[in-house]
């Protein structure tokens, strides 16, 4: 699979063929309908577009001509808090993951805008079949054969020359009780940081996804507990919030000797920084326009 995507054509995302691929002379079971629908909620062919017209383009400036296509911007505080570019020195920048992917493009690029392409994401290695994003990649994937490499991919990219980006909770968002948070981040940034002395600078992304998507992600948590039916959702989710302006705040760095303190383990560390994450300036804005935005779409 990792390699589907190393050309760029005008059908680069073909429905299809990866229904031909996955499933061999089954896929001629697959009703038209249900193709259809498929094409439709991945928005095949407007991907198919963008991947087209920024064939050319990787790293930031991919990322760059995504927002655009996606006329999305980002509005900026806590600028003074971006460590120096020129201090010669590594850190680990970790973010709420509110909406599942437009808060990943749109952290890329504020991260490229300040550092250029001396970053790297941790990310599932689906998003490596986009060739201009996967120069920004290091490729994680908890299950099937990949499974065991996952820690010394980690390793490798804690011990790169790279920033690195990570998203902790893994997953996106989830509203539990009518506020819209992270999953429990896990402990592998906290870990990383203090065994690579990194720093470790908090980022609020202000955003949420469709009322529809919080009540299917719950009902796939509880009920289809082996499936990420809402993942099928996501680039669906992200053209809903075309036209967007997002608010990212940028936290001041917390020094990697901090989580030395035994007081808290690794993991209670990192439910520390997310904390942090959720009380930047921000942060209790958004959470009260996300409650609005519930009753208002009448959830």
């Amino acid at each position: 699979m990792a390699d589907c995507m190393e050309t760029i054509t005008e059908k680069t995302i073909d429905i299809k063929k990866v229904l031909r691929d996955k499933m061999g002379k089954k896929a001629r079971w697959v009703p038209g309908f249900a193709t259809s629908w498929l094409r439709r909620i991945i928005h095949e062919d407007q991907c198919n577009q963008f991947l087209w017209d920024a064939r050319d383009l990787k790293g930031t400036a991919w990322l760059e001509a995504c927002l655009q296509f996606l006329d999305t911007k980002v509005e900026l505080t806590g600028e003074e808090n971006f460590p120096a570019k020129d201090d010669g020195r590594l850190y680990t920048f970790v973010s709420n993951h509110p909406m599942g992917g437009i808060d990943g493009v749109a952290l890329g690029t504020v991260i490229g805008r300040q550092y250029g392409d001396n970053f790297r994401y941790l990310v599932n290695d689906l998003l490596m079949n986009l060739p201009g994003l996967a120069p920004l990649c290091i490729p994680i994937n908890k299950t099937g054969g990949q499974s065991r490499q996952f820690p010394a991919m980690v390793e490798a990219g804690f011990k790169s020359n790279y920033h690195m980006l990570m998203f902790p909770a893994g997953l996106c968002s989830r509203r539990r009780d009518g506020e819209i948070r992270d999953l429990p981040w896990k402990k592998t940034f906290i870990t990383k940081s203090v065994e690579t002395h990194r720093d470790v600078v908090p980022i609020h992304f202000g955003g949420r996804n469709s009322n529809f998507f919080y009540r299917l992600s719950n009902f796939s948590d509880r009920y289809i507990k082996k499936v990420n039916v809402a993942m099928l959702f996501l680039v669906d989710e992200m053209y809903k919030n075309t036209g967007n302006t997002f608010p990212v705040h940028i936290g001041k760095p917390i020094p990697w000797q901090t989580f030395t303190d035994k007081s808290k383990t690794p993991a209670e560390w990192a439910e520390y920084v997310k904390e942090q994450v959720y009380l930047s300036p921000l942060s209790s804005s958004q959470s009260k326009a996300s409650s609005a935005g519930a009753r208002g779409e009448g959830a």
